[in-house]
């Protein structure tokens, strides 16, 4: 197949592209970079401004406006040389070396290729839900900025995520708009020939046929498979009609076509990535088509393939619950990949046990982050609690091993702060640490933001609060007409909220576990927090519950009952459709955000950490990224770090705390000013909270962590086990299958212990029947004490066992700072390269 390359000429055909200059304008529209770095608005002002405040997606206005219109604007000389110079700093932007090629110029790495079920990069593209999607997005942009060669992965939905009304009676309503392909930021990926590139996927009954578009993030690009193509069946038109909709049934055509169908897609593109990097366990089906197509490459098996091509797999998951990880009936993987398994030379039963905990239960469904673990390199969580919970979820995977041991890291994520920041805020930060202050480390941003005076933060802050009281105030006098509410409800809208009083921010997924209504634990305590006239609070929601989540659902209406009472109207508003648009609205204004979930279950959270970069503060529960972010001097934490699960009691405990922080510490520290009209004590909060946290959580730190602490490491591994094909995956495979076939014949004898005055000296008997002794790893091991990691201390062989031809003795001293009873003898296996326990979870503890 030959090289696919991006045409210029969109899929409606009536665009002026005869026009000269119109190819620059529509190269800068076709680059999402402009989601990010606002250099080109004034472009697309100058087009249609109205049309650029209602829609901010350039393609729209660029297909939208009259011939004449794009005629006239490029022969004015002014705005043609805007044009230009901003064409030439793109190319040149793209073309110069990055903090990747500038620190990593030898780097083994050459692809990253991150597979998503969602991205959220613009308001333009919807094709996202949430946290997921943030999370992958902002990585994307990231890695653009700091030149990290990354590819994306993901489907294009022809709905997206539902999109929210709130009716008359407060409810929330789900519409679910069409995604026009011709109206979204994106392009067919068509052959050097004209021909749209298009893949073939075998389902059951029929293939199904996926277009294949093309978006442009910066240097990234981000590749979108699409069933609606006209040569499919009917309903295989619909697989990525909607996001999260459907059944179990929907959902597993969507993984297929993710996983197997999105890696097809990087074979057909002559892309070869070193790092395949799985964003949730959603396309764990990469791993499979990763590995059968080193198995025709090479002729392997598909155990040696997998055992080679898995040290380029990075798997990041997201969820904290059991119940959140993708399961599937074994019928319906029988279903739709009985074939493939026999393709890959597997039985039904061998490929669902790569999914299972026990592979000998009929009745256990398949799960794919089991899937995902079975078939990667590394696991890793999204902040440090996280990464603790997902040892104990994955636990039962590593019988034997302790929690601390089970193979999950943490990289905490981290959001792209141009993209959340406002212009005032940039501006702010410029003055402060340069232009380029997110294209490079970020170590000594703290020292530059601690020098801006409380006169400027506080002015910041003061525009800050009035431009959301203003853009509030217009979204909901016309979310209310909307809704049909009376005339002069409407009106009211337009002259709510004070510019200048705390304003507190609630936004998020309305689900149980995020616990949205703890604010009104006590209605009328709340009440009386917003309405002091001395100290007025106001309160901005927003949120969506998934449509099959009533609960959910529920829970919005009683905030919008609550809303309806005459005492409270002027305090607190609800607006509807929590988009990306209305996020960045909401983190660059607030004073306070806040969040509130049952801890452990939020895996990372991310909305908190966008109002950092506006000046914004955060009162959260010690739960997600704010557990290790949080300091007294940075702003608040509720609750009292342990987990505590469905207590009623204890919500109503952290509730009370809420109103007591509030009242107590928020609102008396906001309002207590000096002379110049300045709060010192919050501002100089807002100092540490922007200098300590705000380079930290940022996603220029998340990538370039990702990048030294997995990309390049797996990137080696990966090559080192491809050379000579593959032939260090079957010896790989071999040893372990020795291990499978000999670790029950090993066993413990006598253990004598030394005390002298410095050390306790171990000698442990260990017989290891005909297994070769290179293949184990002999230890004493011990508990860490407060929080410290555990004692590892090699035991090496001194000699054989008297009268046993199959017995070694081996040895080890440790101090006698710790008692000799803490430490127990065990046999782990060991094989150079290989991750233990990931690749080998054998274990064998004296006792």
């Amino acid at each position: 197949m030959s090289q696919p390359t991006r045409v210029s000429h969109p899929i409606y055909s009536l665009l002026p592209t005869e026009v000269e200059g119109f190819d620059s304008l529509a190269e800068l529209a076709l680059d999402m970079r402009w989601s990010w770095s606002h250099a080109t608005d004034q472009v697309w002002k100058q087009l249609d401004p109205e049309l650029w405040k209602l829609t901010q997606n350039p393609w729209v206005v660029l297909q939208t406006v009259s011939r004449d219109r794009i005629e006239r604007v490029l022969a004015d000389p002014v705005f043609r040389k805007i044009v230009d110079d901003l064409v030439q700093t793109r190319r040149q932007t793209m073309e110069a070396p990055a903090w990747f090629q500038q620190h990593h110029p030898q780097a083994p790495l050459t692809c990253v290729a991150y597979f998503s079920m969602e991205f959220m990069l613009s308001e333009a593209l919807p094709i996202y839900s949430g946290g997921l999607g943030n999370v992958a997005g902002d990585q994307l942009k990231a890695a653009s900025d700091l030149g990290v060669p990354v590819v994306g992965v993901g489907l294009l939905y022809q709905q997206g995520y539902f999109r929210q009304v709130i009716d008359k009676n407060g409810a929330q309503q789900a519409l679910f708009p069409y995604n026009d392909p011709g109206q979204l930021p994106i392009t067919p990926l068509r052959q050097a020939n004209g021909e749209w590139l298009r893949l073939e996927i075998a389902l059951p009954g029929y293939s199904v046929w996926l277009r294949v578009w093309q978006v442009l993030v910066g240097r990234v690009k981000l590749y979108l498979l699409d069933s609606n193509d006209a040569a499919n069946f009917p309903a295989h038109r619909g697989i990525t009609s909607e996001l999260y909709g459907g059944g179990p049934e929907l959902r597993i055509k969507q993984e297929l076509l993710l996983g197997i169908g999105g890696w097809r897609l990087l074979e057909a593109l002559d892309i070869h990535p070193e790092v395949c990097h799985l964003n949730e366990g959603h396309a764990a089906f990469a791993v499979l088509e990763r590995a059968r197509s080193f198995m025709k490459e090479t002729a392997l098996s598909f155990h040696d393939a997998l055992a080679v091509t898995r040290a380029g797999n990075l798997f990041t998951t997201h969820t904290a619950v059991a119940a959140g990880f993708d399961r599937f009936a074994p019928a319906l993987i029988e279903q739709y990949l009985g074939r493939y398994a026999k393709n890959i030379g597997l039985t039904v039963h061998e490929l669902l046990a790569l999914g299972r905990r026990n592979p000998n239960d009929p009745s256990e469904s398949f799960n794919m982050a089991y899937l995902a673990i079975r078939g990667s390199g590394a696991v890793n969580g999204v902040s440090r609690l996280h990464g603790e919970v997902s040892r104990h979820l994955f636990e039962p995977l590593f019988p034997g091993w302790p929690v601390n041991e089970v193979p999950v890291g943490h990289v905490t994520n981290g959001v792209h702060m141009p993209t959340w920041d406002s212009a005032p805020a940039d501006d702010l930060w410029t003055e402060a640490c340069g232009k380029e202050r997110w294209l490079r480390p970020t170590e000594t941003l703290d020292q530059d933001i601690r020098r801006i005076s409380d006169v400027r933060l506080w002015q910041f802050r003061a525009d800050a609060g009035k431009s959301l009281v203003e853009y509030a105030r217009e979204r909901l006098s016309r979310q209310l007409a909307v809704s049909d509410a009376p005339p002069e409800e409407v009106e009211e809208a337009k002259h709510l909220f004070n510019p200048t009083a705390l304003t507190l921010g609630f936004a998020r997924r309305f689900a149980a576990y995020k616990r949205p209504n703890l604010l009104l634990h006590d209605p009328d305590r709340l009440l009386r927090l917003l309405s002091n006239a001395e100290r007025p609070v106001q309160l901005i929601l927003a949120g969506k519950a998934h449509p099959a989540d009533l609960e959910g659902q529920a829970l919005i209406q009683q905030w919008t009952h609550f809303i309806r009472r005459p005492e409270a109207r002027p305090h607190v508003i609800f607006l509807s459709d929590y988009d990306m648009h209305l996020t960045e609205q909401l983190v660059q204004g607030v004073d306070v955000w806040i969040n509130t979930p049952r801890r452990p279950w939020e895996a990372c959270g991310t909305s908190g950490m966008k109002v950092l970069v506006n000046g914004g503060l955060n009162l959260s529960e010690l739960d997600g990224w704010w557990a290790e972010a949080y300091s007294p001097e940075v702003g608040w934490a509720l609750g009292d770090g342990q987990e505590h699960d469905h207590d009623p009691v204890w919500d109503a405990v952290e509730a009370e705390a809420l109103y007591d922080l509030l009242e107590h510490e928020v609102i008396p520290e906001f309002y207590t000013v000096d002379e110049r009209g300045i709060p010192t004590g919050w501002v100089a909060r807002m100092r540490e909270s922007m200098a300590q946290l705000t380079p930290h959580f940022s996603g220029n730190r998340t990538v370039r962590e990702y990048t030294e602490q997995h990309y390049l490491p797996a990137a080696t591994a990966y090559q080192l086990r491809i050379a000579n094909k593959g032939a260090i995956g079957m010896q790989i495979v071999e040893w372990q299958r020795s291990l499978e076939l000999k670790w029950a014949a090993l066993r413990f004898g006598e253990v004598k212990v030394e005390t002298n005055d410095e050390q306790h000296v171990f000698e442990v008997q260990v017989y290891l029947d005909d297994l070769n002794p290179e293949a184990v790893r002999v230890e004493l091991y011990a508990n860490g004490i407060d929080d410290n990691a555990a004692d590892r201390v090699d035991m090496k062989r001194v000699r054989q066992s008297a009268g046993a031809s199959n017995g070694s003795v081996y040895s080890a001293a440790v101090s006698v700072t710790r008692p000799a009873n803490d430490y127990t003898a065990r046999i782990i296996p060991h094989c150079d390269g290989v991750a233990i326990p990931l690749e080998a979870a054998h274990i064998l503890w004296q006792r």
